[in-house]
């Protein structure tokens, strides 16, 4: 296992970068598919999304549920630990609001 001088470090490596959190949130609202995903994040690429799934699915806060059908169906929700991440997202977007209306009174 990682050390960490400070558990502020294993938190960043887990959500870290641009697209972690927000796919995090679009998955708050129930599972997704890849292309549902992409709609909803269209400056991402699939190369990227697919890189911060796999993370994310390793980190354990995501589940990948595949169905066995033709065509191949994926769907991507968050598990319970993933859930835990709730507050913590709903601070940054509190957070970023606030930063977004200190930035326009600037």
């Amino acid at each position: 296992m990682k050390e960490y001088n400070m558990p502020i470090e294993a938190a960043i490596e887990v959500i870290g970068g641009k697209w972690k959190c927000i796919i995090l949130c679009h998955l708050e609202t129930g599972k997704k598919r890849t292309n549902e995903l992409r709609k909803l994040m269209p400056k991402i690429t699939q190369k990227m999304l697919t890189q911060q799934l796999r993370e994310l699915e390793t980190d354990g806060l995501i589940n990948r549920i595949a169905y066995d059908q033709i065509p191949p169906k994926v769907e991507y929700e968050l598990n319970e630990y993933g859930k835990s991440m709730k507050p913590i997202l709903d601070l940054l977007c509190a957070w970023g609001g606030k930063h977004l209306m200190k930035n326009k009174t600037n």
